[in-house]
């Protein structure tokens, strides 16, 4: 029955067949989350680039055009402030 199927939480992405600059994505598609959809653009790592870094850098905005609304009472932590949480949370006693 093709009417039961569910596509929310699911995306897809596709090779850029209008890319003509490097700034240009290499992948576009779209995604689905709790209901919303959204558009995907995703840019391989660039030869040169380290080894460890992502196979796939993600740009993510709604379909509809309005950006997501963010909670007023929080703030987005910066970069530091992030390191120094993670840094606190793996600096524990190990028993060993």
């Amino acid at each position: 029955m093709a009417g039961d199927y569910d596509d929310r939480n699911r995306g897809s992405i596709w090779k850029n067949e209008k890319k003509t600059t490097d700034k240009h994505p290499d992948f576009t598609g779209s995604l689905n989350v709790d209901g919303r959809d959204y558009w995907v653009s995703a840019w391989k790592r660039k030869e040169g680039a380290n080894a460890r870094a992502p196979a796939l850098s993600f740009s993510v905005k709604p379909k509809d055009g309005q950006e997501p609304k963010h909670n007023e009472t929080s703030s987005k932590p910066s970069a530091a402030t992030r390191r120094g949480s993670m840094k606190d949370a793996l600096d524990d006693d190990v028993p060993f």
